[in-house]
């Protein structure tokens, strides 16, 4: 599930534009006395750090919002308006990707996802490791890890967690976008690194 977050994460780079740094966040878990085997709600901020053809980086922060059992939703920000430019939605049976600058949005089943990553892809593992990642367990992985070749180096992290109750309702998606394929997307992501 660990390469599902990810994906998911990189799918999402591609969609937006972002500034170039090296700087790294301080992470802040939540205190791990109060790790419960699950939670009913947990958010946190993330960065997303990819190295570029040039040998620069891109580096695009968000949040992650997440009600247990229900949804995942991730959101890439532009670097300083902080305005929505992509949206990442993940449920036990699909995940939505939602480019809001291009208009355009992606919907893969759960059975798409298993065959095109592992037979492993399940909602609850992104849970037990958003999770375990809000106290104290890694917070921080890179492509390599991953097993993603074409992204050996990039690495997202997630800090400022809270488990405070959040208003998480399902993203839907205005008739002004054009659906396309995942392989559409990935095609982009490729030619954009």
């Amino acid at each position: 599930m660990k390469k599902t977050v990810y994906l998911l994460l990189t799918l999402g780079i591609v969609l937006l534009t972002g500034c170039k740094t090296s700087k790294r966040m301080a992470v802040s878990p939540l205190p791990a006395e109060t790790a419960p085997a699950t939670v009913e709600f947990l958010s946190s901020e993330l960065q997303l750090i990819v190295p570029t053809r040039d040998g620069n980086t891109f580096s695009v922060k968000g949040n992650m919002k997440m009600k247990g059992g229900e949804r995942v939703q991730i959101s890439l920000l532009m670097p300083i308006l902080r305005t929505e430019v992509a949206r990442i939605e993940v449920t036990p049976e699909e995940a939505l990707f939602l480019d809001r600058m291009n208009k355009r949005f992606a919907r893969i089943t759960r059975t798409e996802l298993n065959s095109r990553l592992s037979a492993d892809v399940e909602f609850r593992k992104l849970e037990k490791l958003l999770v375990d990642a809000a106290h104290g367990g890694r917070q921080n992985l890179t492509g390599k890890e991953l097993g993603l070749r074409s992204l050996e180096k990039a690495e997202v992290q997630f800090y400022n967690f809270s488990t405070e109750v959040l208003n998480l309702s399902p993203t839907e998606v205005s008739s002004r976008y054009t659906q396309v394929s995942l392989e559409e997307i990935m095609i982009l992501l490729k030619d954009f690194l």
